[in-house]
Formats: C-alpha cells, structure tokens, sequence
C-alpha cells in the first residue's frame, strides 16, 4: 500500500532530522506518521538526488513534482523488467543475499532510462498483488513445508463383496516458496501412518526442509497451545532424526496454514476429483493413482509466472534443501513407565530389566519393531531386542544385584517375612512363587500384586484364598485374586491338608537360603 501523501513541511522535516542521523523510529515519532511512510519517503528523495539542505530556490510545488514524478507518457515506454524473474529472485533471497534495491540496480545499468526506484518498487508490487493468493505469500527457499491430511477421503473396497473396509486419508505436503506438492493415501490419521507420511514426502523431494508446518493434529501435537504446543514425543524423535524443526501453526490462526490448505484444495480439485467414478480395492492402487496426477499437477505451469511447480522446485527449493540422512527413520513409539521392585519395566505386558538401582524410577521407553530402550534423567541405560511373549522377561544378567543383593530395598526373605504377617499360609505361598521363578526377582511383582490384596480384604479372607490356592495347586496371583473376587475362600475346604514342604529336596531353596543370600 503507497504510503499517505505528507505536507511538504513534514517531508522537509524528514529530510532534516535523517541528515541528522535520527533513526527512522524516532523521526516516525517526532513527525507522528508511519515508519513505512518515512522510509518510502527517505528512498523517493534519494532517487530524485535530493538531500538536505534542500536548495533555496526549491520551491513546495517544485519539490513534490520532484518526489512525485508523473507517470511516464504513453508516447514514451520505460523498459519494464521481467517481474517473474524478479519474483523468482526475491524468493530465493535468503540464498543468494538478493534485495529489491540490488535488482533495481541491476536493471538501471542495463536500462538506465527505466524505472525509477520508487515507481519500480509500486511497479513491483501491483504485479505481485495480481498472483493467486498462494502463489503470492512469502516464503524463503527450502525454509518449510506445510503439512495436514485433506479433508475428502477415498473408499478402499472388498473386491469380493463389494463392501467398504475403509476410508483412505490423504496426506498433504507443501514446499512454500516453489508451491512444491506431495500427496499419498494413508490407511488412517494414526501416529504410524502420519510419520511414514512424512518420511516418504522427504524422500520425494529428496532432501530435508529446516521447518516442519502441521496444524495441530492429534497425531503430531498432543496438548496445542497458542505458545508452546505440546509435540508427540515419535514426532519429535522423527525431527531429530532428520535435522528440521516442527512448527505447529497457532490456535485461531488460520493464515499460519493458508498454504497447505490452498494446496488441499489443490489436490482434491486436481487429483480426488477426478478419482471420483473409479474404484479402488488397495491402498497401493489409489497412491499408484494418485502419484500419476500427483506428477502432472507439478508439471503443470502456471498462469501468471513463467515454469512450473517442478521448475520452480529445482531452482529455488531443491538446492536449498538438507540433504536426507543416511538412514531412514525407524518408526519408534514413546511412553512413559515406572520401574517395579523386580527392576522390570513392563512394555506392552512384556518385562524388561534395567540396573536394579532404579528401582521405583519413572523412565522414558522407546519402543521400535526391533528394540527396545530405557532411558532415565536423558541417559539411555538399557536396551534389548524386543519380546513378542506376554508376560516374558527379558533380563540382562548385569542389571542383577549379585553380590550387592543385601543394599537392596526388597529381597526374597522380606517378602516372606511381610507375607507371615497375613498367616502362614499366605507366606507359604509367597515362597512357592519364588521358588517357581529361574530368578527370585521375577517373582516379585506377583508377591507384591498378592500380599496388596490385602488392601482390598481382610487378612483373614486373603490367608483362606492362599490356603485354597495351595490346595488345589494354584501357585500364583491371578488364582488368589479369582478365589477372593468370587467368595471361594468363604467356602469349606473340601479336604483340609496340611501342606508341608520338604526341607531337603534338592530344588527347594527354603527359608534358610533366602536369609544367607541376603546377608542376615
């Protein structure tokens, strides 16, 4: 927008207080008008040669038609310069340092009876103004990408019955300044798809923009917040991977997405629309569909600028790029565990161990198709490869106490001298438990899951469950907790044994193990 036509007075003033080097904040302020109005004003005196003082002879009306030249006549046509080549310029700025003055320059020594400064800038700008909307935004050469899925999805047919099974989403990527697209059919919104979603975009582009652009789906941001969204810890791990920033756009700021969202439209105009009448029975099929117009669309050339998406990518985003890693990110799931008295964290019902000093730790667990890793305070301090076996242990013998056993907090003899506090059966119990286990250790979370039974009932009722469970041989917790939860320890025994263990069989480690083991 042209900046308000001052009085000469206030323009003198301008001249006078940049001659004596005021900043253009202060003398905006001591002229009360816009900072923009004093700079266009600065630059129209520099190209009509005017400094201060001003010549006595300057007269106010003299003066204006200096700083306002008239329009050049039609008789007399000024060489206009390639404004899509000026655009390409300025949209690869930061890599090359090109400002507007410098091209201005430029221009004039191969034009010198072109354009002025001023009217080359309004020029400049009117042409600009006349772009499609997102064609016209400002972006920096591989700065960003903006990313969302679309809001049209894509039925996935059964090719024998002719049902539904799915909707197909499709994923949207948007390169700012070359208009750059990516588009694919994902299976659903869900974390797994939406990180595989962003690999295989940056392996089309083949190389690694410095921000990452996403509204603020569910999948990429947990907790959006108008400051400091909340990423999902996989989706910064990704990042991290690759060497790029994710910028989630703000809460009520629909400009900060108005690229992705141009380029949704896009693809739904130019590639869903016409996929419309046809029937797809894989997911493979419609992305094989979708990577054809996906193409042409990027080939396709603009009506306003000279090139293409694709030309415009290769001279002004692709060089700009990161190149990409030497290996592709391996999808990792993130949670957060605490770490049980036996010195296992159980990971999607599977245990694994970590050093015994971490005992009651809250720890980070990233979990990949092959891995597993612990991490506690940011240290990683163990990993294993991953356990399909629910209810498995996965122990490295280095995370055992060994000779250190008796620092511990929990061992095999305190259990059962806590578990004598219920009855004796209930400890007898607990050593059968242990007893059953290669390791001791992987018997305690059953002890401490039976004897906080108790919590719930009455020492009497949990003595009488374990007293049954001896009984008919069922050795374990979920037995204790099924007898109580459904009353059997209230019924009579129909044949009360004593059960005694035998003292001196080979297997059978006994009290006296426990106490010497412990160092008691």
């Amino acid at each position: 927008m042209a900046a308000e036509r001052l009085s000469m007075r206030k323009i003198r003033e301008v001249l006078r207080l940049d001659a004596a080097g005021e900043s253009q904040r202060a003398i905006a302020q001591s002229v009360m008008v816009a900072r923009s109005t004093v700079r266009e004003y600065l630059q129209r005196a520099r190209a009509a040669g005017l400094g201060w003082p001003l010549p006595d002879d300057l007269s106010e009306s003299d003066l204006e038609a200096r700083l306002f030249p008239p329009a050049p006549s039609s008789a007399v046509r000024r060489p206009l310069p390639d404004w899509a080549e000026i655009y390409a310029e300025m949209k690869a700025r930061r890599r090359t340092g090109v400002t507007l003055q410098l091209l201005w320059l430029e221009y004039k020594q191969t034009h010198p009876d072109g354009l002025q400064y001023s009217h080359f800038c309004d020029s400049y700008r009117h042409w600009r103004g006349g772009l499609d909307r997102v064609l016209r935004q400002e972006h920096r050469a591989g700065e960003k990408v903006f990313v969302d899925f679309a809001g049209q999805t894509v039925p996935i047919v059964d090719r024998s019955t002719g049902e539904i099974l799915f909707e197909a989403q499709v994923f949207v990527g948007v390169l700012g300044a070359s208009n750059f697209t990516y588009a694919q059919a994902c299976r659903s919104q869900e974390l797994p798809e939406w990180i595989g979603a962003h690999t295989r975009m940056l392996e089309y582009f083949g190389g690694v923009p410095r921000a990452v652009v996403p509204d603020n789906l569910k999948s990429g941001v947990r907790h959006p917040c108008f400051y400091e969204p909340d990423l999902n810890p996989t989706y910064q791990d990704w990042a991290q991977h690759y060497g790029t920033a994710v910028l989630p756009t703000r809460v009520r700021r629909p400009r900060d997405k108005a690229k992705v969202e141009a380029g949704v439209l896009l693809v739904e105009r130019w590639i869903l629309a016409r996929l419309r009448h046809r029937t797809f029975f894989s997911l493979a099929e419609l992305d094989e569909a979708i990577r054809e117009l996906l193409d042409r669309l990027n080939d396709r050339p603009f009506q306003k600028l000279e090139g293409s998406r694709r030309s415009l990518f290769t001279t002004l985003d692709r060089p700009a790029l990161a190149p990409l890693p030497p290996t592709r990110y391996d999808f990792a799931q993130w949670k957060k565990a605490r770490v049980n008295i036996d010195y296992h964290v159980d990971v999607l019902g599977h245990l694994y161990s970590v050093p015994y000093q971490l005992q009651r730790a809250q720890v980070d667990v990233r979990i990949t198709s092959d891995t597993v890793e612990i991490f506690h305070d940011g240290r990683r301090m163990a990993v294993h490869r991953r356990g399909r076996t629910r209810g498995g242990f996965t122990t490295d013998p280095a995370h055992r106490p060994k000779s250190h056993q008796k620092y511990l907090e929990w061992t095999p003899s305190r259990l059962i001298r806590w578990a004598e506090q219920t009855g004796p059966r209930t400890a007898e119990l607990v050593q059968r438990i242990l007893e059953a286990r290669p390791h001791p250790e992987q018997g305690y979370r059953a002890c401490l899951g039976l004897l906080r039974l108790g919590e719930r009932y009455t020492a009497g009722r949990l003595e009488a469950a374990c007293a049954r469970a001896l009984h008919v041989g069922a050795l374990s917790y979920r037995s204790v907790k099924s007898i109580l939860s459904t009353g059997l320890d209230q019924l009579p025994l129909e044949e009360q044994t004593t059960l005694v263990l035998p003292q001196n069989h080979e297997h059978v480690r006994g009290g006296a193990y426990y106490a010497a083991a412990a160092g008691e």
